[in-house]
C-alpha cells in the first residue's frame, strides 16, 4: 500500500467515527441515547480527546478540540464518504 493509500484509509476510519451508520447512530456518541436520538442534540458533534478502540465512542475531554478537530477537515475533503 502506498503512503497515499494509507492516508486515505486512516481518513476513512477517522471520519466513520463521526458519521451516522445505517442504523442512524454515530459511533462517537456510544450509548448516550440523548446524543444519538434527540433531534436537538444528535447533529452537534463533540470532538473528544480519544476514542474507544472497539466501539469508537468518544472518551475524555470534549471541550478541547485539539487534534480531533482535523476530522472536520477530513470530512470536508472526502465529502463524508
Amino acid at each position: 500500500m502506498t503512503l497515499w493509500g494509507i492516508s486515505q484509509e486512516l481518513a476513512r476510519r477517522l471520519t466513520r467515527i463521526f458519521l451516522r451508520g445505517p442504523d442512524g447512530r454515530r459511533p462517537v456518541f456510544g450509548a448516550n441515547e440523548i446524543l444519538q436520538r434527540d433531534p436537538h442534540w444528535r447533529d452537534y458533534l463533540l470532538f473528544h480527546e480519544y476514542f474507544h478502540g472497539d466501539t469508537g465512542a468518544g472518551l475524555g475531554a470534549s471541550h478541547q478540540t485539539g487534534w480531533t478537530a482535523l476530522v472536520a477537515k477530513l470530512i470536508e475533503q472526502t465529502g463524508g464518504r
